[in-house]
């Protein structure tokens, strides 16, 4: 649970994905299960596919047994009745290639909808650690650039590969009924596209990678940069911000330029070899012609008929781009959903209403790839006790209050809930007995009534309302336009600290938990603020287990008991006339914010 095996975040987005052959087949089952449930309508998408390319052999044909057979012998009732046939044809051809554009595109729609679904599911599921590492705008990015590549390459590909496959069959058996050697003159050409498409492709994959990359970091920095306007503005810091986007923007253009420069040596190249064709088909077709190894109205109709093969050709060489897109785009879906979600163990049961004993037993933990952030800690907070932590900023109070939930997993040692180990508990269970409220309050762009709800999905809107009248914010609300209903906009930036601390609070109170933490939730607020939100939050840890971790030290003195954290390891234990009398840390920090008049 601490990472995910599938995704890992020392690798470069840069960096192509090496696999080996099966795991090749892997991603392409993995990418063909997207079509199962669209299987009638790709059957149809793939048969309108299939009549084009046969009524486009149509046109050679009847323009060979026009100039060979219908105009020598005056027959202008069967040219007329063959154009109209034609005619008909391509009138069906129209209806046919609508088909194909609308519903083709919307089958790429209905695949899209999935995976981003999928992938969203996927990233509800992903623990703590997987955030720790991954930015906001990379996964947007992954979700709406790279997925749209993704289903252009699901609703253009087989089709490209059907009719341009087809056409070229077709197109040489045809042109082998009017001179074979011709023919196997002209498809000679075909290794030299191969050739030359085999040797461009990895520096394109590459330099698409690279263009996938550039845009996500752009993404996340917007991302990052739109997010804090307001503290960009506040320190007019206007020109820091433009300059670091303008860094992500040149790697962009950086990127592009080489992504271009490797597309078009692509296309040029090829572009060549396909031109070679028409002066081989001149130039060959000219000598059989001097020597009558085939006829006037043959050569004509050849020459007709030969783009019949180099269209497909050209349409292959153009489907190698998005192909590579749409590879890249599903290898970078991949990824994050080869990412391991957070899992209960085997066996785990749901633990039910918890009384909230709290245990920790040499307990270890570090981050990923770092030094231990927590060392042999040992603790236990009985059933509606009040515990605060104290201490320095990094000494590993926060990660104290993760590990509660399970947000993260300890490397050695043991965390019992009420007397069970978690790890045979349920993930939904635990977190269902924790209330959490923390300093950096977060709130949906909804309005009040479902920013509360979210406490408690099945609330009825009394229930609201009396969680929002014990958190001391009800009278605030009622002087809104629109009350409960009113839109407190991204994050809740419409209200002030202390209103969305309240809002985070009746969040809590509609939840009723067994265990609440209290993460520096008063730390950010002025002192006024800060004593009406004391009163709702002391009514909110009434009969409950809390944990406070409290920067104010003022704030935690009636604690039942507290504990120093530093570095990693609790230094100290006892209530505040113990802690006070030791003349230790505790003591040193409280007359340090007393004297500095934070204390009172």
């Amino acid at each position: 649970m601490n990472g995910g095996r599938g995704y890992n975040p020392n690798r470069s987005n840069n960096e192509p994905v090496k696999r080996s052959r099966g795991e090749t087949k892997k991603l392409l089952t993995r990418f063909l299960a997207y079509y199962k449930p669209h299987k009638k309508l790709f059957s149809m998408d793939m048969g309108a596919s299939l009549l084009v390319a046969l009524i486009g052999i149509v046109y050679p044909i009847i323009t060979r047994t026009m100039l060979n057979d219908l105009i020598p012998d005056r027959n202008y009732r069967m040219v007329v009745i063959l154009g109209l046939t034609l005619l008909a044809l391509y009138a069906a051809k129209m209806m046919l290639n609508y088909f194909i554009q609308y519903q083709g595109h919307m089958m790429g729609v209905h695949m899209q909808v999935q995976m981003r679904t999928d992938l969203f599911n996927h990233l509800e599921k992903l623990p703590y650690s997987f955030y720790d590492t991954h930015e906001t705008g990379k996964i947007m990015s992954r979700m709406t650039n790279d997925l749209f590549d993704v289903v252009e390459l699901a609703h253009h590909g087989p089709e490209n590969l059907l009719i341009s496959g087809l056409s070229i069959i077709l197109s040489f058996i045809y042109l082998s009924t009017i001179n074979i050697w011709l023919t196997l003159i002209v498809f000679a050409c075909v290794p030299f596209l191969v050739i030359i498409s085999y040797t461009l492709r990895e520096k394109m994959r590459k330099a698409f990678r690279d263009m996938r990359s550039s845009m996500a970091e752009i993404n996340a920095s917007l991302e990052s940069s739109v997010s804090g306007i307001r503290v960009t503005k506040a320190f007019n810091n206007a020109k820091i911000e433009s300059d670091k986007f303008e860094v992500g923007n040149e790697k962009y253009r950086t990127a592009r330029k080489d992504g271009y420069n490797a597309m078009a040596r692509f296309h040029s190249g090829n572009t060549f070899v396909t031109d070679i064709f028409n002066v081989v088909v001149l130039i060959a077709g000219g000598f059989f012609l001097y020597n009558n190894s085939i006829q006037f109205g043959d050569y004509s109709a050849f020459i007709v008929s030969v783009n019949m093969f180099i269209g497909p050709v050209m349409t292959l060489i153009n489907f190698m781009e998005q192909f590579e897109n749409g590879v890249t785009g599903f290898e970078r879906f991949c990824e994050i959903m080869d990412a391991e979600p957070e899992k209960d163990a085997e066996n785990a049961e749901d633990c039910g209403q918890l009384k909230g004993e709290i245990c920790f037993k040499d307990v270890t933990y570090a981050y990923e790839n770092d030094e231990n952030v927590l060392t042999h800690v040992d603790l236990t907070i009985p059933k509606g006790r009040k515990f605060a932590l104290v201490g320095p900023s990094g000494g590993g109070k926060t990660t104290i209050c993760h590990l509660i939930p399970h947000f993260y997993d300890v490397v050695s040692g043991e965390i019992l809930l009420d007397g069970r180990e978690i790890h045979t508990l349920t993930l939904e269970s635990i977190r269902r007995n924790i209330g959490i409220v923390q300093q950096d309050i977060y709130l949906f762009n909804d309005s009040i009534r479902e920013n509360i709800r979210y406490g408690r999905l099945d609330a009825t809107d009394d229930e609201i309302i009396e969680a929002a009248k014990k958190a001391n914010i009800h009278d605030y609300i009622m002087t809104l336009p629109k009350g409960y209903d009113t839109n407190i906009g991204e994050r809740g930036v419409r209200l002030s600290g202390g209103q969305k601390q309240r809002l985070s609070i009746a969040r809590v109170f509609l939840k009723d938990p067994a265990i609440l933490i209290l993460d520096e939730a008063t730390s950010a607020l002025d002192n006024t603020t800060e004593i009406l939100i004391q009163q709702a939050l002391d009514e909110l840890c009434e009969g409950r287990t809390t944990l406070v971790v409290a920067h104010r030290l003022s704030t935690i003195k009636n604690a039942d008991e507290i504990a120093v954290v530093d570095n990693g390891a609790i230094v100290e234990q006892g209530s505040h006339d113990e802690l006070m009398a030791l003349n230790g840390i505790y003591a040193e920090l409280y007359s340090l914010q007393f004297r500095a008049g934070v204390a009172v």
